[in-house]
């Protein structure tokens, strides 16, 4: 009977909500894209990209840019910057975006300290990894 209240607390943590405000915690940082699941469900699998995601989260807003990691250790910025609104919504953590050419909204599905996963308006699932800068020294 043990094992059996073990396992079932084990599935009931594993199938729980992210915690928005937690979730919230990890979306800051460089972010490199692994995979993109269509809305169908097939995957497409990014083996190298030398164009990383830079979001910098402040208490109910934020930034989103591309940037090329340097050699040294620095960033190069692509010059465009999409702002948007957090929003913690029916148990989610929403990013609303507004462009003077668009508006949309993605979900944080999952942040922690070493994955990123958000669905867009098109229900694409876009996983990323937490990017570690160059360190040639060690």
């Amino acid at each position: 009977m043990r094992v059996f209240i073990c396992v079932l607390f084990l599935i009931c943590i594993g199938c729980s909500t992210p915690n928005p405000i937690e979730t919230k915690k990890h979306l800051s940082g460089y972010w490199i894209i692994q995979s993109v699941e269509m809305s169908d469900g097939a995957m497409k699998e990014f083996s190298f990209n030398p164009i990383i995601d830079f979001i910098e989260v402040t208490d109910t807003s934020g930034i989103r840019t591309k940037v090329e990691p340097q050699l040294d250790g620095s960033y190069k910025n692509n010059g465009a910057v999409e702002k948007f609104t957090l929003k913690i919504e029916n148990d989610s953590l929403n990013l609303y975006y507004q462009t003077p050419f668009d508006n949309w909204k993605e979900t944080v599905l999952i942040a922690t300290d070493s994955l990123l996963e958000i669905k867009n308006r098109d229900a694409k699932i876009y996983s990323y990894k937490r990017f570690v800068s160059f360190n040639f020294e060690e």
